[in-house]
């Protein structure tokens, strides 16, 4: 395999986009390889004047100080504005510690970002992207899991992930700039799931195939391709309402019935229901039990429940629990 040259490497993500002249940009740094590219690309394409970095220290680690020292002096160098967020586990324990850090980080992110209207900017690369979809295909059912992460949502952009660098591109990209990184050994740790995949999971699929990866990040592509199709008959079938006849759920193919489903919990919810598609059988069940002239509830999960009245399926969110009346040594 003959590798690019380095300057190669900064034209995707040029030409990816996300990355343009005078836009404001805040680059969230870890300090790792991909987040030192980024942060170099972003000052090169977008002008220093107009990028920040933010570093969250979450103090979890006993090398957290000296990753932070890092950052700053690597701000420094390229003249780049640094933010320091130093973050404190929940009194109660932070649950999903990487789905915690995350939040931070982007909570973060969003606060700077939002002063000078500016884009955040993660290293995620296609070598994350392989690993979010083989760790999504055991874990979660369905073609959304496949999709891989999106390049952009919102405010946050994906520039190295659309541009499909590698976290060999990335380390190549710093070697030839003379910058250095750290490594974070957790990532690599079998403690996580997602060092059990990069670690063993991913690797046995290479002695299947050499192009497991390049296979990987097609087949997500592809998928997005089809999804924008399958909105449009999501659409169709709706025809611009936010309900429909069960009758005419129950008619559909149950593929389409599905979706229409997720669209419609989703649409009331305001964010993802999953488990709405499953309950497909329990809403036709409930519009029959309810009949023609008849209405019910069922709770389908993620904020959202289904309604059927007069024959018309709708979602709305589920309601706050009632608060609980005092009673003997409540308060």
């Amino acid at each position: 395999m003959v590798e690019e040259p380095a300057g190669t490497l900064l034209e995707r993500v040029r030409e990816g986009g996300l990355i343009a002249p005078r836009r404001p940009v805040v680059v969230l740094l870890s300090g790792g390889r991909d987040s030192v590219c980024l942060l170099d690309m972003t000052v090169t394409l977008a002008g220093r004047e107009h990028v920040r970095a933010l570093h969250v220290n979450y103090g979890l680690r006993a090398d957290a100080g000296a990753d932070e020292r890092h950052c700053a002096e690597l701000c420094e160098r390229l003249e780049v504005p640094l933010a320091i967020e130093r973050a404190s586990t929940p009194a109660d324990g932070p649950g999903n510690l990487q789905a915690w850090a995350r939040d931070v980080r982007y909570a973060a992110g969003a606060r700077l970002a939002a002063a000078g209207g500016a884009h955040v900017a993660t290293g995620h690369t296609a070598s994350d992207q392989v690993e979010t979809i083989v760790y999504r295909l055991a874990s979660s059912p369905g073609r959304r899991a496949l999709t891989g992460m999106p390049d952009r949502r919102g405010l946050l952009v994906r520039p190295l992930l659309r541009a499909r660098l590698t976290r060999e591109d990335t380390a190549r990209w710093c070697a030839s700039r003379g910058l250095t990184w750290r490594e974070d050994l957790t990532n690599d740790s079998d403690r996580f799931a997602r060092g059990r995949v990069r670690g063993a999971v991913l690797p046995a699929l290479r002695d299947l195939h050499p192009a497991a990866d390049e296979n990987i990040l097609r087949t997500a592509e592809l998928l997005e391709d089809e999804a924008e199709v399958l909105d449009v008959v999501v659409e169709t079938a709706l025809a611009g309402r936010d309900r429909i006849a069960v009758g005419h759920l129950a008619a559909l193919p149950p593929a389409l019935a599905r979706l229409v489903v997720r669209r419609l919990a989703e649409a009331a919810a305001g964010g993802l229901c999953a488990r709405a598609p499953r309950r497909l059988d329990d809403i036709l069940g409930l519009g029959a039990a309810a009949g023609a002239r008849g209405s019910a509830v069922l709770d389908v999960g993620d904020g959202a429940r289904a309604v059927v009245e007069d024959g018309i399926l709708r979602f709305e969110r589920t309601p706050p629990l009632p608060a609980r009346p005092p009673g003997p040594g409540r308060p």
